[in-house]
């Protein structure tokens, strides 16, 4: 990724009026790859204290959608055709972190697999929590 690319991405997601609510912090930037970390805070979560499925379903997408666009040398805008997303087990932790994947970049269509994790901010361990398939398209 060059690093103008990476600065258009880092940029985009500091104006991200959503991922400031949610603290989100930009983890990893490369071509194919994002990653994000977003620290728990008590609306994302249950009342047994793990996170919610739909703050994980909204990671996911978001995430999925700048690891679409790291895919592509130009800067574009990606909008999400289909998510799926496997909730593993309940997701307890401080943290959850993001791992997206492009599988298939195509010239309009590119297919990510997003992982989630939580992180125990003690041991900093990581726990799988939901996997995920996502299609995005790019339309700008």
């Amino acid at each position: 990724m060059t690093p103008e690319k990476k600065q258009l991405i880092t940029d985009s997601f500091n104006r991200s009026e959503t991922l400031k609510f949610y603290k989100a912090e930009l983890l990893e930037a490369e071509t194919d790859f994002i990653s994000m970390k977003i620290p728990k805070m008590e609306l994302m979560t249950r009342k047994a204290g793990m996170f919610n499925g739909a703050m994980i379903a909204s990671l996911v997408d978001v995430s999925s959608g700048y690891a679409a666009v790291s895919h592509y040398e130009e800067d574009c805008y990606v909008v999400t055709v289909e998510l799926k997303v496997n909730y593993l087990r309940p997701a307890i932790g401080d943290a959850l972190v993001s791992k997206s994947y492009v599988v298939k970049g195509g010239a309009k269509i590119s297919v990510i697999r997003t992982e989630i994790y939580t992180v125990d901010e003690n041991s900093e361990s990581e726990s799988h929590v939901a996997t995920s398939l996502v299609t995005m398209m790019k339309i700008k």
